[in-house]
């Protein structure tokens, strides 16, 4: 199971290294545009606000690990052991619940948007905002994994 974890991995950290290049070469591009055949091109800047939101999403989602995501946890590096496992299980049925209610409402306006495309690159505003879709059915299976792994003995509560 380890490799194939790996191989997804490798894989999700080489769409955001793609996503990233894409943003960087359409900044570069605008900016040979704009300034030295002075001729500037509208659709690079879409490309790289495209680019930019669906970067952010796919890598919370699938290339930061747990520690790197931004957390207070004032009250959690002072707890004991057992208190550690509560507060993991309860903020993961809070965030995976308040995102597995809101996936209808969001699979409407997401599948409703198909209707609309962007001004310059005309690329439909569904497959613009479905990473949002992407990004939260995989923060759910995240939060659900870190349950099992507090009751599995994997995670949480452990001294540090």
């Amino acid at each position: 199971m380890r490799p194939v974890l790996k191989w997804l991995q490798k894989g999700a950290d080489s769409v955001a290294v793609g996503l990233l290049t894409a943003i960087f070469l359409s900044f570069i591009l605008q900016i040979v545009s704009r300034y030295i055949v002075g001729k500037p091109l509208g659709w690079t800047l879409e490309a790289c606000l495209l680019g930019w939101l669906w970067l952010v999403f796919w890598s919370a989602a699938f290339t930061l690990k747990e520690d790197d995501h931004v957390r207070f946890t004032i009250l959690y590096d002072n707890a004991r052991p057992g208190l550690k496992k509560v507060y993991i299980v309860a903020t993961a049925i809070c965030i995976a619940g308040a995102l597995a209610i809101s996936l209808p409402a969001t699979w409407d306006f997401v599948s409703f948007m198909k209707i609309e495309k962007t001004s310059l690159l005309k690329v439909r505003f569904d497959l613009v905002f479905g990473i949002y879709l992407i990004f939260a059915v995989a923060l759910i299976a995240r939060y659900l994994w870190r349950i099992v792994g507090v009751f599995t003995g994997r995670e949480g509560g452990a001294p540090e």
